[in-house]
């Protein structure tokens, strides 16, 4: 079955492109939430009028993304947490507790974005990138520092 996309889906396609998929998936998933519609006469149509403000809706989410992104690699989280010896964490930072502290600092992401590979287990600075949008990905600057040491 053929569908338009109204959004950008990951792992299918962006906005405004025809793509193949099940009929079942674009029945029980994809049209009832809004992702895209069914690919007949007519809406092929109606989207080549509506690929123009598609593509200026797309340039201004890249932009706004881009803007997010920006500021998002300005933000340092600072981390404090319980060490051993050799300076290993009682404990890990992962991607959920690097998600709140954004969410904190006023930033909505979804943990799913944050791209850590695995959790932090040792004290120190971290790079960790955050996807924003499908193109765009911010660095965030993680801290982990020891509870004794800020007190």
């Amino acid at each position: 079955m053929d569908v338009i996309l109204k959004e950008n889906v990951e792992n299918l396609g962006r906005m405004g492109e025809v793509v193949k998929v099940r009929p079942g998936y674009a029945r029980n998933y994809l049209i009832p939430k809004g992702f895209a519609l069914e690919a007949s006469k007519k809406n092929v149509k109606a989207l080549e009028h509506e690929k123009r403000i598609i593509q200026e809706r797309a340039r201004k989410l890249l932009l706004e993304a881009e803007d997010l992104a920006a500021r998002v690699s300005e933000v340092t989280l600072r981390f404090q947490a319980k060490a051993g010896e050799e300076e290993k964490l009682f404990g890990s930072v992962t991607a959920k507790d690097v998600a709140q502290a954004l969410e904190e600092k006023g930033y909505a992401v979804d943990r799913r974005k944050v791209q850590l590979e695995e959790p932090i287990k040792k004290l120190g600075t971290y790079q960790v990138p955050v996807k924003v949008a499908p193109d765009v990905t911010a660095t965030v600057t993680v801290e982990v520092v020891a509870e004794s040491e800020s007190q």
